[in-house]
């Protein structure tokens, strides 16, 4: 039997983390390491707990769990972190995803829905369904719509390095795809999907196949 992944939670609210442990206590196969209360607690608990998986709170009064994603994610084998908030916008999800966020949870999210997705991020998937990165990519692009946007420019070099079937595959990823139906289309088994997403997050230093997607839209190649 493997090792239970282990989780750290980050909240401010008090009854927020006794509800998470609570709901989190009942999986044999999720392990609560520690709990802090603001971002800027989150390095030293890391530090010390190794965690799998962060849950992130956005809103906390020293440093927001935004901020504190980012840093944690720009460390050396950081855990993954999975952000969550009562507030469902796109401006949130889209900052979460930029700062390196392996997904993003509601925090009324049903609590069977909620436990799996914990553990889909201990595994490295992303938690985002392709019906809320479509609706987010949507907001991106709704974001670029100027020639000259300079985060455009940057897409468009990033994706230049890649091959062309590596490009294939990062369009796909940018639609939402999963990889059994990006090897539906391009007639790979799906370990060859899964190699060539490792291939795009290591040629374009990326956290996980959502920032791919991010990066797609940004370039907006259609255009």
């Amino acid at each position: 039997m493997n090792a239970p992944a282990r989780i750290l939670i980050v909240d401010d609210d008090a009854l927020v983390r006794l509800g998470l442990s609570m709901m989190l206590a009942g999986a044999e196969d999720l392990e609560i390491v520690g709990e802090v209360a603001d971002g800027a607690e989150v390095f030293g608990a890391v530090n010390e707990h190794r965690p799998d998986v962060v849950l992130m709170d956005i809103r906390m009064p020293r440093m927001d769990g935004l901020a504190a994603t980012e840093r944690l994610r720009a460390r050396r084998d950081p855990p993954e972190v999975v952000v969550m908030t009562t507030f469902d916008t796109d401006e949130h999800i889209l900052r979460a995803m930029r700062a390196g966020a392996c997904g993003f949870l509601l925090k009324h999210t049903p609590p069977e829905q909620f436990v799996d997705a914990i553990r889909r991020a201990a595994a490295g998937e992303p938690i985002l369904s392709p019906s809320v990165l479509r609706r987010l990519m949507s907001y991106v692009g709704d974001l670029s719509d100027a020639p000259a946007d300079p985060r455009r420019e940057r897409a468009r070099r990033a994706l230049e390095r890649l091959s062309p079937g590596e490009l294939a595959v990062a369009r796909l990823v940018g639609e939402g795809r999963a990889n059994s139906e990006i090897g539906q289309q391009l007639s790979m088994s799906v370990a060859t999907v899964k190699a060539y997403v490792s291939r795009l997050l290591a040629k374009l230093e990326l956290n996980n196949r959502v920032q791919i997607a991010l990066l797609v839209h940004d370039a907006a190649l259609d255009d």
